[in-house]
């Protein structure tokens, strides 16, 4: 008996998928009913097990991840790294795929009681019903029904369920990183835009802290003896607010000010925090030594300016390959009836992290939903069947090197 064709094979998807759409909502009230934000470790745990018992039942080796307490005494929940292993090797042309969704959310303990998990027509509503809960489900729907099909021209397939993405990943980037190293594809499970265009490419984000030193001196008595930290914080905030318009997709900000203790001091410290935005690492390091080249020239005589970067998350970039992943997403979204775009996006996530070990990564590849972070967060139910269905199509096309060439 041959091998089905890929829109057969995209049919039989999209059947399976409508078949599990009941079950789908249910699962999903089930998960939105769970308190589950970034500093509530026991409830992503809660999450975690449901998630485990999910990847398990459908054939995946499951290794759970515990963190130790962070900065602080913040204490992570677990995370998630399960495996499958597929019938093409990847000497015969099989890829390895990292699939990536995160269990938290932005909300506090009590949302999900005060605010419960509804659907209005064909709308669904609930804390994280869109992030990432939705495509974090979506996603383990798309692997169940592959295994359910046998689809199995693949030499791995993974997921990595993740616990503190919505505050930057500070326990699971290592993690995020050290799974990403050697997949041949990324697919974030973030949901798609509220038009249904997937994620192509995210800013990257670096953060600075500038300390200025001056010298303190009486205010009255003898100013000239002082050198101003406040008023070179002053010039070095007009100097780096004006690189934004220089580059194309570059945002900097200087967000925070602080100088000084008293009105009667020459003001001899102070620091400026910056941030960074940037479609590619070349104009991350571009920003970075116009912002030195500044701080080399501070504008008062006698101070001094340190400049720290303090965090760097890499942008997700629009590449070749990634457009190549696009172009057969497009076809996945064709074979079962429905079109489809691709955005960039200033916001970061763990698709960024798979991204920057130059992985060729999508992201967006949940249902469509929107209002994330708000109250009034959303998922369409009706894209349900579609997006998942697209997503196994993809799956399927991306283990194979064969569908890819």
């Amino acid at each position: 008996m041959s091998a089905p064709t890929r829109r057969q094979l995209a049919a039989e998807l999209l059947d399976g998928a409508r078949f599990l759409q009941a079950r789908y909502l249910h699962d999903l009230e089930e998960l939105v009913s769970i308190d589950s934000g970034s500093y509530t470790p026991h409830g992503v745990n809660r999450v975690a097990d449901w998630v485990q018992d999910r990847l398990t039942g459908i054939g995946f080796a499951v290794e759970r991840v515990t963190f130790p307490p962070g900065r602080q005494g913040f204490q992570a929940g677990d995370a998630l790294v399960a495996r499958k292993k597929g019938a093409l090797a990847e000497a015969d042309g099989g890829r390895r795929i990292l699939l990536a969704g995160h269990m938290d959310t932005v909300f506090e303990n009590g949302t999900a009681a005060a605010r419960p998990f509804r659907i209005e027509g064909s709308t669904a509503y609930g804390p994280g019903v869109s992030d990432d809960k939705g495509g974090l489900l979506a996603g383990l729907t798309a692997l169940e029904i592959l295994g359910d099909l046998g689809v199995d021209a693949y030499d791995e397939l993974v997921l990595l369920a993740t616990p503190d993405e919505e505050i930057g990943s500070p326990a699971s980037r290592p993690l995020i990183e050290a799974t990403a190293a050697g997949a041949h594809f990324g697919l974030g499970l973030e949901c798609a835009r509220e038009n249904g265009d997937l994620v192509i490419a995210r800013k990257g984000v670096a953060d600075f802290r500038l300390t200025v030193t001056g010298r303190a001196a009486h205010a009255g008595i003898e100013p000239e003896r002082g050198a101003n930290a406040a008023l070179a914080a002053a010039h070095l905030t007009v100097a780096i607010q004006a690189l934004n318009g220089h580059w194309d997709d570059v945002t900097v900000n200087v967000g925070v000010v602080r100088a000084g203790t008293r009105a009667n001091i020459v003001c001899p410290r102070a620091e400026l925090r910056i941030e960074v935005r940037a479609a590619t690492t070349a104009d991350i390091q571009r920003v970075t030594r116009a912002i030195r080249e500044a701080a080399d020239q501070p504008g008062v005589p006698g101070v001094t300016v340190e400049v720290e970067q303090l965090d760097l998350c890499p942008p997700m970039e629009d590449t070749p390959a990634s457009r190549r992943m696009l172009d057969n997403a497009c076809r996945a979204a064709s074979a079962v009836g429905v079109s489809l775009g691709a955005a960039a996006t200033g916001g970061v996530g763990d698709a960024n992290l798979i991204a920057g070990m130059g992985v060729p990564t999508l992201d967006g590849l949940g249902p469509i939903g929107g209002a994330d972070h708000s109250p009034q967060e959303w998922l369409d139910v009706s894209s349900v069947p579609h997006r998942i269905a697209l997503l196994a199509d993809l799956v399927a096309a991306l283990g194979d090197a064969r569908n890819t060439a």
